[in-house]
């Protein structure tokens, strides 16, 4: 089995945050604390290591205790840039990235995702979880690829797809081969990735309710 302390956890904080009106999304509060260090929090005992990523109020973010590193690539170019920013920076065999808006993935991440990849030796393993089809209401398995278990190694392909104007995750993904863990057992949280693109989805993901 991958040992925990053969994987880098990254959380992505490096957004815009356009849909909360251009707020800094990871120092946003989710019960009492920032997004980032809610997130890293719950990663830290899950890994070996931990970094984040950010790109504003870097002084911030270096308070909650791990290291802080902006992306490498520039003009925002979405979570990927994020991706290589945390490859280029493990020390360790894996890298794990978890987004910031999504505080309540599973505690039990890794160690899943790494037993996915090391049944099917493969490199890349990402999450998937149960979402219910609004045009037809039946319940599928989507794969949730921000939650992505991937080695270090891959950094060259990465950093060639990104330089080539390449920005889809799923487009990068799927030149490799890549298998999926699927959190739909008897436990697991149905929320677990849901994620808060506004202050009101945060605030349902807090309180259960939505906001006023």
């Amino acid at each position: 089995m991958i040992d925990p302390q053969d994987i880098t956890g990254l959380v992505l904080a490096g957004g815009l945050g356009s849909r909360m009106g251009g707020v800094d999304k990871g120092l946003q509060h989710f019960r009492g604390q920032p997004l980032a260090l809610h997130a890293l929090r719950r990663l830290q005992p899950q890994v070996g290591a931990t970094l984040l990523n950010a790109n504003r109020n870097l002084a911030v973010y270096a308070a909650f205790g791990a290291p802080v590193w902006p992306d490498v690539v520039t003009d925002f170019p979405g979570p990927l840039a994020g991706f290589l920013t945390g490859l280029q920076q493990c020390e360790t065999e894996w890298l794990l990235t978890v987004p910031c808006d999504s505080p309540l993935f599973p505690c039990d991440l890794a160690q899943r995702l790494a037993q996915a990849a090391q049944v099917a030796q493969v490199d890349i393993a990402v999450a998937a979880a149960p979402e219910t089809d609004d045009a037809t209401g039946t319940t599928v398995l989507r794969r949730q690829p921000v939650f992505c278990l991937m080695r270090a190694r891959l950094q060259g392909s990465l950093h060639a797809y990104l330089h080539e104007g390449g920005r889809k995750i799923g487009t990068w993904l799927a030149q490799h081969p890549c298998t999926v863990a699927a959190f739909d057992q008897p436990g697991d949280d149905v929320l677990a990735f849901a994620n808060a693109n506004t202050l009101a989805e945060l605030r349902t993901l807090e309180y259960g309710v939505s906001s006023p």
